[in-house]
């Protein structure tokens, strides 16, 4: 019974979590608009520079944590 109240959870979870991704589209779509009138610089060059400073951020905090791990995984195998 434990198993599927969790299960439960996690897609209702899930369920509203995509509701709240699929909302990001409207924000993209502006930026596209806007990047139109700037003729000169490009018609998507805002928006890729947009998705590049959003992924940005996931990639440094998962070397940290890859850093953190190996480093400790590391200095107990010299420790050894």
């Amino acid at each position: 019974m434990k198993v599927l109240t969790r299960l439960s959870l996690l897609l209702i979870l899930l369920i509203i979590g995509s509701v709240h991704a699929a909302a990001q589209c409207a924000m993209c779509k502006a930026t596209a608009e806007s990047a139109t009138e700037n003729v000169g610089k490009g018609i998507g060059e805002g928006l890729n520079a947009g998705i590049v400073y959003l992924m940005l951020v996931p990639y440094v905090l998962l070397a940290t944590v890859g850093l953190v791990f190996f480093r400790k995984k590391i200095t107990a195998i010299f420790r050894s």
